[in-house]
């Protein structure tokens, strides 16, 4: 679709009257006829007020001027004031005014002979507009002068005639701009429209000084050049630049502008000589050379020269160096290469002393664009040889700029990680131009060390994809694949990871590419290269569709594969081929997606892509077939179905046609998949469905703009079918909205709806496809009840979708209906239930656009008998009025009547509001009524004033009411519960004691309540009368209906109330025009200037005082949208508000003490809030206000010097809770980041503080800072590298955190002395280990790191020491960052050393035990890091030496169990399978003493004088660390240890052990282990590489009596093949499978207690169920049958939907297993009833709410018998919808399989009765709800009950008319009476229902209407039967 360019607005040009007559005077001398006529034109021109007509004369002028020839002799005076008029034109208009180009462009025209005259008229008019220029004036005239440089010939030469003017122009304007930004400090949009000033003008004087080289060369060369005014005027200039340079007030652009702009006016003036370079670097190292440097540059530039400068001076000045010196086709000096390698080593000392990101930002742009002026200084054949040797890669400033590059490609700034991927690319092509292996990059000696470093850094480096996607197109992709084969399915294994998976495909997209160019090089573009493509790329991609996760496989559909199909497009023929080979696309599939869902995401991305295309419909059928497109379309998995449907409606030409195929699976698709819970399917489902409308429709455009140009009878069939097609599918969508329907499929039909109703629109004519047609009364009446949905996304559709529906089904129009839901949409107004208020505000806006509403409104109030005459009626005078505005105007004025009514009650009696009208149901309609105004065109002005101050007036009002409880000390706990009556009377007494009425300090001091009622009055003690009743007040007057008041009402009505008072109050400043004469100046305006600041005075009171989070939150909101507005005023008075405030707050919260009124716990309640509403008022451009407001807060946060007490502590804790809000306040975004070092020290300093509230203020506030610096957690693990950062970059971003927490640490360590035997622990020591534990090393530092952490390593390591367990621990982790890979070994070595060798060392156990957690720290980072050295560093270092000596410390000499549970830890850690510090022959030795020291350990030969020692603390952990060594002997590594003859016996020894937890840690092991070995399909290599009996396992299950062992030891039974359990042996004894099935079976009745065991128990006693079943058959045994109906039962308690989920999910399971065997077997071993019972367990499980549920219940499709299949049934792993119709339908055949039609029909008719007239108590169910008022009850959203009934009287009916049921008369009988009394029982409910009760009562009619409807179908089927 072509959208139309909007055309831009033209203004006249208007002069005052005596500007006007001055020039039509000098345009009416007498002339010539053609200069007359010029003239004339001219000044119709100017007295046009037509912008169009104006640019057509002065184009015409143009023309004539043309034409003039000097020989005709055209009147001088005459000609001359046109010139003058045309100049004076073209210097006032403004830049973007089109007038402006016509006059530059009849001027250019102008002949030969007349250019001496128009420079002339010109450059005296500029003269004069120089001389006569206000302020005001500067801009326009820069405007000018940019637009005279614009390729205007004329204009160039006016500017190089005034040359000194134009620069003394500019001097004075840049003077002024840098005066007026100290004053405009803190008034954001004016400082914002300077800095757009002061761009324009820096940018035009540069523009200037480049086009004008010739003039300045001359006064340059010319003598005493330096007193000419041209030399002072550029001299003056270059001074304004250095100020512009020096004012850190200046944004980030005109800053560098003005770099550049100097240093090209420096080279102006100097030349393009050698001393150029050498004064620019003298200004870069902020050093001068008087003998080289000119005076006058000295002296224009002293504030350059000045040591104090800005650090980001020399930034700018290096940018202006790059980009306005000479650099390229020429030789280099030797200046200008120092030059040139001085500005990186500049930019590389500032980056670590600048803070603000976005100067980081500036940094790497400037760094990129060096890199990229030495790629074309080095590509020069003339190329120094120093420029060379400095520029090579290995270089010292290459290595540092490396570094810079590993330091910022994490940046959180996209723009920083791009600018370095760049620098690294260009640091890549400098390397190949300065290094002497261009011709083959692969021998290059430092890119193999680069290639090699990158690949072996970890892959959650999102850097290392850019780099090494550089590399890929510098040495190719095979080299990569060389160095790592399997490089391409480990990035495909990437692609589960949404933050890697772009980079990853982008890194893929590099080298499939630059594979397949290398390859095609070698086979010289034959075809032979693509079987060995398809071997690299397509297969592990093949794999990975078929096995892996399925949001891995969604991005790769989203990233990689159509990158790859576009690369290759011939690749989908082998994809397609080979996948449709595989055999689990045409067999069933339980695990996985499988092929079937690779084929669909590869043909999806093909035909999305055009690689394929629908030629004749030859792709149904033939390359795809059907059924396998339904299988795919049903499929289980969502994302196969989303492939699936992906592939029918994603195109690449919208106009394809939508074939019949694909409407008949879309067909098949849309019933079976509109109730979806996941979001995401859903929003994929509407995209899809959507883009095959949208193809629709185009196409039917196309095909009938073909119709109408010759008949074509194909074409015509087509509309046709799309026709019918679309009325389907409305249909469909209509019969979705009916009672009980669920929440999802309701949201995915009005989705779709709305998108028809856009798209096609439902209208009723004869044109289109006449969709109007398809909607009935009945359909708009369902859509119209979906308003009374509980969520209010479907409410806001049902809505929309109404509006859009045929006004003729939906009958607004008709007065009754329209009456009846006016009143609805009333009542519902003042409900006590929340989303009845929300229910009648899009009553109201859908009711809006009648125009019968107030005649309909009249009605309602007549009713009422209150005098009501609304104005807007009366304004007959104003028919411009919309019917919207007046019916909003009538309708906000009756609820302003009645809510004003409302607030005098409840200001009388709180609890009766509460009850009866809470307040903020209206406050609720009135706010949506006025978001439907178009504000900017309202017409009844006068009536919409009133109607704001009237509701402002209110909002104070209503608000004084409630704020009593929600800003009381504890307004939660303020009000009691009443379940006792004696809180009841309570809840009166406190009602009643904080009325309104009550002074401010009511709550500065506690207050009892009055023992009694005296002094109460009449109508308080009636009350407190009625609330011992339990509590019933009555609406207004006593007559109407009792309501039970509970607290929660009170509560609820308050805190909501504040909310809708604030989003009132912040909807009415944020859109209501402001009364201000520079936003209208029309006096369109509604709200005044004084009352937009009375409401930030009141939103002010509420955040600071209120101690409701609900209501100070929701006070926030709408007072951020009042801040909103303010800078967007255009009133300077609001404009200032913000920092005024601001200023006022925070000298609030400084002189605050115990005894103010801001809350100083709750974390300050409001008061971050509204200093992070008053920061978001600030432009993004401007950070004053954050910044001043961040330094006073870091301030305050701050310990100070005097002694600390709770008092003087209170505005610590203010600023420390301020600061946690703002860090977590994503919108400040990277300008926060500037104040994370303060930020963190005050954190850290505050938890030594001795008041508690500080601690607690600086442990959030640190909490906050820790995910600020290192992001939210993104891995399970915590101390997983993707949740940590690298100790280079954290200490480069955040460098005043390197001495802060190195000398804190010094502190923190002098108390860490465990000799002492006293626990010493310093505060801070705590966050100091938790900040350093989150570092890790650089792989990419070398041998030295430059970042100086060794001062650190002594001092944590001196941590280890610390008598605390916790102190130890961390150290250890924090320790590994600061040693380097290649040094682990050596400190390992040191560590070991410090340990004694021998008992009775005067070392302390804690210190042994911390030095072995430092050492286990880092073998275990050591031996995980894949940067590892593989060689070397093992040999150069042998631990045995030290680690021999120490063996003891493992042994019964070491009295400390913890220290001997660390080093046996040690132990297992080096003799696992890693590569260790270890010789081989040293490394054999070690087991060997390992395995002596577990063989004598109390594990395996205890001794009963140890029984007692073993129960003391750290045992367990001692006799664990045991286990683990005995693991790897005999399960993990049992090759390794070379002892076979142990194996069986440590098992045996672990599974006896009397600890359980040893046993369960074995069995967890054995657990482990069998699993693995089923899902490698190793399942016939057994338990154990050993003999272990499992006898061992049976007599475990039956003696265990732990119930974690139990479970565990109950899951590796169950995992085990069944013949290898029985017989079950106990011991010596032999058990039968009846006698273990009845043990079992007890054990599942009283074990409930424990979920993982009871589900443990039912998944290994369901395997002897089946074996049991089986053997019924033979033996007809009765107590066989008896267990099998326990088993049963129990099962099918299981299913039920009050179950914890793991529960249901086991019942899932064991009754899919059982579907072969007990289900669908022929010989019904359980008996027709059990049976039916599990089927129906089954099909409840089906309808489940937990969707992980029913995706397992549908899993039994794929065990059905193979003698149940149907042919034209999809088989296989199918979606939970289309599994229970298949389910039912399979049941039905069952019945006749097993001869039981009969007793089939009978139960499935009691199925379809249900059971829901129990549930029609009217009393319980209504004072339920009205209790509870956001109590849903037992609801399952998902399961909708009608179209359950609805399936089965649908498979019964089929059953019946093929099959005789033989239902005896009796049962007929019985279920007929049945459905009689429940229809009548329905019938007489609906007598008791009010009017429209789909609105009023909706949960009762919807169990009414659902009873109706389950009688009427077993009627039918009664009657048939």
């Amino acid at each position: 679709m072509v959208v139309k360019k909007k055309a831009p607005k033209v203004e006249a040009f208007v002069l005052d009257d005596v500007k006007l007559k001055s020039l039509t005077d000098s345009l009416s001398v007498e002339g010539d006829c053609k200069s007359t006529e010029l003239a004339q034109l001219l000044k119709d021109s100017l007295s046009s007020f037509d912008p169009v007509e104006q640019i057509q004369l002065i184009s015409k002028a143009g023309c004539m001027l043309e034409q003039l020839k000097e020989d005709e002799s055209p009147s001088i005076p005459l000609l001359e004031a046109c010139l003058h008029a045309l100049s004076f034109l073209y210097i006032n208009l403004p830049a973007k005014n089109p007038l402006k180009r016509a006059v530059s462009s009849a001027l250019g025209s102008g002949p030969d002979w007349l250019q001496q005259q128009m420079v002339r008229c010109l450059s005296e008019g500029l003269s004069a507009a120089f001389s006569s220029a206000g302020t005001d004036n500067f801009s326009n005239l820069t405007d000018s002068i940019t637009s005279c440089l614009g390729g205007f010939v004329i204009g160039e030469k006016c500017v190089h005639q005034l040359l000194t003017e134009v620069l003394q122009f500019f001097q004075k304007a840049l003077n002024y701009y840098v005066e007026q930004n100290r004053i405009l400090v803190g008034c954001h949009v004016a400082q914002a429209q300077l800095m757009q000033y002061s761009l324009a003008a820096v940018k035009a004087s540069m523009l200037v000084v480049q086009q004008s080289q010739e003039p300045i060369s001359t006064a340059v060369l010319s003598a005493s050049s330096d007193q000419s005014d041209l030399y002072q005027a550029l001299s003056g200039l270059l001074n304004c630049y250095t100020r512009v340079l020096t004012d850190e007030e200046f944004v980030q652009a005109v800053q560098s502008t003005a770099g550049m702009a100097a240093v090209l006016l420096i080279r102006s003036l100097l030349g393009n000589g050698d001393n150029v370079y050498f004064i620019v670097a003298g200004l870069l190292q902020c050093s001068v050379d008087a003998g080289s440097t000119p005076q006058w540059l000295r002296k224009s530039c002293a504030c350059l020269y000045e040591s104090s400068r800005p650090a980001a001076v020399a930034l700018y000045l290096s940018h202006g160096a790059l980009a306005m010196l000479s650099w390229r086709g020429k030789t280099l000096s030797s200046q200008a290469v120092s030059l040139l390698l001085l500005i990186p080593d500049v930019l590389l000392s500032l980056h670590t002393r600048v803070k603000e990101s976005s100067t980081v930002m500036v940094v790497a742009r400037v760094l990129t664009l060096w890199s990229g002026t030495a790629v074309d200084c080095v590509q020069e054949d003339t190329c120094p040889a120093p420029l060379h040797l400095n520029l090579i890669g290995g270089s010292p400033l290459i290595m540092r700029l490396h570094h810079h590059i590993y330091t910022h490609w994490e940046h959180p700034l996209d723009g920083v990680r791009h600018q370095t991927r760049t620098l690294f690319q260009n640091l890549l092509t400098i390397h190949q131009h300065c290094s002497n292996h261009k011709s083959d990059p692969t021998s290059d000696p430092y890119v193999i060390q680069l290639t090699q470093d990158l690949l072996a850094l970890e892959w959650h480096m999102k850097g290392k994809y850019g780099t090494l996607a550089c590399l890929v197109e510098h040495i190719g992709a095979e080299y990569l694949l060389k160095l790592d084969g399997g490089l391409p399915s480990r990035l495909l294994g990437l692609m589960g990871d949404q933050t890697l998976a772009p980079y990853a495909s982008d890194l893929l997209e590099k080298l499939l590419v630059s594979h397949k160019a290398q390859l095609c090089m070698r086979f010289k573009n034959g075809h032979g290269w693509m079987d060995r493509w398809h071997e690299v790329w397509v297969t592990p991609l093949l794999q990975v569709l078929c096995t892996a996760q399925l949001d891995q496989t969604t991005y790769i559909l989203d990233y990689f594969l159509p990158k790859l199909l576009r690369c290759n497009p011939s690749s989908l023929s082998h994809m397609v081929q080979t996948l449709q080979e595989m055999p689990s696309c045409t067999e069933k599939v339980t695990g996985n997606r499988g092929a079937l869902g690779a084929l669909m995401t590869c043909l999806r991305a093909a035909r999305s892509q055009g690689v394929l295309k629908l030629v004749d419909e030859k792709l149904w059928g033939c390359l795809v077939p059907i059924p396998l497109m339904q299988q795919a379309l049903v499929h289980k998995h969502d994302q196969v179905r989303m492939d699936a449907l992906g592939l029918l409606c994603e195109t690449h030409r919208s106009t394809e046609t939508v074939s019949k195929d694909e409407m008949d699976l879309i067909r098949h698709f849309l019933p079976f998949n509109l109730n979806s819970q996941s979001p995401g399917i859903r929003q994929q489902t509407v995209s899809l469905l959507k883009k095959l409308l949208c193809r629709v429709k185009d196409s039917a455009q196309l095909l009938q703009k073909r119709l109408d140009q010759h008949e074509n009878d194909t074409d015509q069939e087509i509309l046709s079918i799309y026709k019918e097609f679309l009325h389907w599918f409305c249909e469909t969508l209509f019969q979705v909205f009916h009672p009980g329907a669920s929440f999802s499929r309701c949201l995915m039909a009005l989705h779709l709806l709305g998108i028809i109703a856009e798209h096609f629109t439902f209208n009723t004519g004869t044109g289109g496809f006449a969709l109007g047609e398809s909607v009935s009364a009945s359909h708009a009446q369902g859509v119209l009840f979906c308003l009374a949905s509980n969520f209010p996304e479907v409410k806001q559709l049902a809505c929309n979708l109404l509006k859009k529906l045929p006004p003729s089904a939906v009958q607004l129009q008709v007065p009754e209906k329209l009456q009846s839901l006016l009143q609805v949409a009333l009542d519902l107004s003042i409900s006590n239930k929340p989303f009845d208020s929300i229910t009648s505000a899009h009553l109201f806006n859908l009711l809006l656009h009648q125009e019968g509403l107030q005649d309909a409104l009249f009605s309602c109030i007549q009713k009422h008998h209150v005098p009501f005459q609304p104005p807007a009626l009366i304004q007959s005078q104003v028919p411009e009025a919309s019917i919207l505005e007046q019916n909003a105007l009538t309708v906000v004025q009756w609820l302003m009547k009645c809510l004003k009514d409302e607030i005098m009650k409840a200001e009388l009696s709180l609890l009766q509001a509460a009850a009866s009208f809470p307040l903020y149901g209206r406050a609720h309609c009135i706010t949506a009524i006025l978001q439907q105004q178009n504000t900017g065109s309202l017409v009844l002005l006068t009536q919409w004033r009133a109607v704001v101050s009237e509701l402002i007036a209110l909002c104070y009002r209503m608000s004084d009411v409630v704020s009593p409880v929600v800003q009381s000390s504890s307004p939660e706990g303020l009000i009691p519960m009443d379940a006792e009556p004696d809180s009841s009377a309570g809840l009166q007494n406190i009602l009643q004691e904080i009325q309104p009425r009550d002074s401010n300090d009511f709550f500065t001091s506690a207050r009892k309540l009055e023992p009694s009622a005296t002094g109460h009055n009449i109508e308080q003690q009636d009350l407190e009368s009625t609330v011992h009743k339990p509590p019933i007040c009555n609406q207004g007057d006593g007559n109407g209906e009792a309501y039970r008041v509970t607290s929660q009402m009170v509560l609820v009505c308050c805190w909501r109330t504040m909310k809708e008072v604030s989003m009132l109050l912040g909807h009415l400043c944020h859109s209501m025009p402001l009364c201000c004469p520079l936003t209208h100046p029309d006096g369109s305006g509604v709200i005044t200037e004084d009352q937009v600041e009375g409401v930030g005075m009141y939103f002010r009171k509420q955040l600071l005082q209120s101690r409701h989070r609900g209501a100070f939150e929701l006070a926030y909101v709408g007072f951020v949208r009042l801040t909103e507005m303010l800078c967007r005023s255009g009133s300077a008075k609001l404009q200032q508000l913000p920092a005024h405030w601001m200023k006022e707050v925070l000298e609030e919260v400084k002189s605050s003490d115990p005894s103010s009124k801001l809350c100083a716990t709750r974390r300050s309640a409001g008061i971050p809030f509204y200093i992070q509403a008053l920061l978001s008022s600030e432009p993004k451009s401007s950070c004053g206000l954050l910044k001043m407001t961040m330094r006073s807060l870091i301030a305050l946060a701050m310990p100070s010097n005097n002694v600390t007490s709770d008092s003087s502590s209170v505005p610590q804790v203010h600023a420390l809770n301020i600061l946690r809000a703002l860090f977590r306040d994503t919108r400040l975004g990277e300008n926060i980041v500037t104040f994370v070092s303060e930020g963190m020290q005050a954190a850290i300093l505050g938890y030594s503080s001795p008041v508690w509230a500080v601690r607690n203020s600086s442990t959030l506030l640190f909490s906050t800072l820790i995910t600020r610096i290192f992001g939210v957690k993104k891995d399970k693990d915590e101390h997983s590298k993707k949740n940590r950062m690298t100790g280079r970059e954290f200490f480069t971003r955040f460098p005043a955190l390197y001495p802060f927490l190195l000398s804190q640490l010094q502190e923190a360590t002098i108390s860490v002395n465990s000799d002492s035997g006293q626990v010493k622990l310093h505060p801070s020591l705590f966050l100091l280990l938790v900040v350093l534990g989150r570092l890790y090393p650089s792989p990419m530092d070398g041998s030295s790191s430059p970042l100086g952490l060794a001062p650190f390593i002594p001092l944590i390591i001196s941590c280890g020491h610390s008598a605390v367990y916790r102190t130890r621990e961390m150290s250890a982790r924090a320790l590994v960052p600061f040693v380097l890979v290649t040094e682990v070994p050596f400190t390992i070595q040191t560590l070991l050393e410090e340990l004694p060798q021998e008992l009775g060392s005067a070392i302390q156990q804690n210190h042994i035990h911390g030095t072995l957690l430092q050492v286990l720290s880092l073998l275990h980072s050591y031996l995980m890091d894949t940067h590892r050295p593989q060689s070397g560093s093992e040999l150069h270092c042998d631990l045995s030496s030290t680690l021999f000596p120490r063996l003891w410390l493992a042994t019964r000499q070491n009295p400390c169990l913890v220290t001997r549970s660390a080093f046996l830890d040690l132990l297992a850690c080096l003799c696992g399978g890693l590569p260790v510090p270890l010789s081989v022959s040293q490394l054999k030795k070690l087991r060997k003493e390992t395995l002596h020291i577990l063989i004598s350990s109390e594990l395996i030969a205890p001794q009963d004088t140890e029984v007692l020692k073993l129960s003391v603390p750290g045992a367990t952990q001692y006799l664990q660390s045991l286990a683990k060594i005995a693991i790897n002997i005999c399960l993990e590594s049992p090759h390794l240890w070379e002892c076979p003859e142990f194996h069986r016996e440590l098992l045996e020894r672990l599974l006896q052990c009397p600890q359980y937890e040893v046993r369960l840690f074995a069995l967890e092991q054995l657990y482990r282990r069998q699993r693995a070995e089923d899902t490698s399909q190793h399942r016939d290599l057994g338990l154990l590489p050993f003999d272990l009996s499992v006898s061992s396992l049976t007599s475990l299950a039956l003696h265990e009596t732990h119930p974690d062992c139990q479970a565990k030891v109950m899951q590796v039974l169950a995992v085990l093949p069944l013949p290898s359990l029985l017989p079950w042996r106990n011991g010596m004894m032999s058990l039968s499978c009846q006698e273990v099935v009845d043990h079992l079976l007890t054990l599942l009745e009283t074990s409930k207690h424990s979920m993982e065991l009871y589900c443990a128990v039912l998944s290994l006693t369901s395997h002897l169920v089946v074996h049991l079943a089986e053997s019924i058959l033979q033996e007809h045994s009765e107590a066989a049958v008896l267990y099998l109906n326990r088993w049963g039962a129990l099962v099918l308690q299981g299913c039920g939907e009050d179950q914890p989920t793991e529960i249901k999910l086991m019942s899932a399971e064991v009754l899919v297993k059982a579907v072969p065997a007990l289900l669908m077997t022929p010989t019904l071993p359980l008996g027709i009833i059990h049976t039916l019972a599990l089927w129906k367990g089954l099909f409840t499980l089906l309808q489940d709410e937990d969707a992980d549920v029913r995706d397992r219940a549908a899993n039994f499709t794929s065990y059905i018998p193979a003698h149940l299949h149907s042919t034209g049934v999809v088989m296989g792993a199918v979606s939970p919808p289309v599994a229970l119709e298949m389910g039912v339908g399979y049941l039905c055949q069952l019945f006749q399989m097993w001869g039981q039609v009969a007793a089939g029909v009978v139960n499935l008719i009691e199925w379809l009765l249900g059971d829901e007239q129990s549930d029609l108590s009217c009393e319980d169910s209504t004072s339920l709800d009205e209790e509870f008022l956001f109590e849903k009850g037992d609801l399952n959203l998902w399961a909708e009950p009608l179209l359950w009934a609805q399936m089965l009287h649908r498979h019964l009916s089929t059953l019946l008319r093929v099959t005789s049921t033989g239902i005896s008369t009796t049962e007929q009988d019985r279920l007929s009476a049945i459905a009689n009394h429940n229809t009548l029982v329905a019938l007489r409910s609906v007598e008791t229902l009010p009017a429209l009760p789909q609105f009023s009562a909706t949960l009762k009619y919807t169990k009414i209407t659902l009873l109706k409807e389950r009688s009427s179908l077993a009627q039918k089927l009664l009657t048939t039967s």
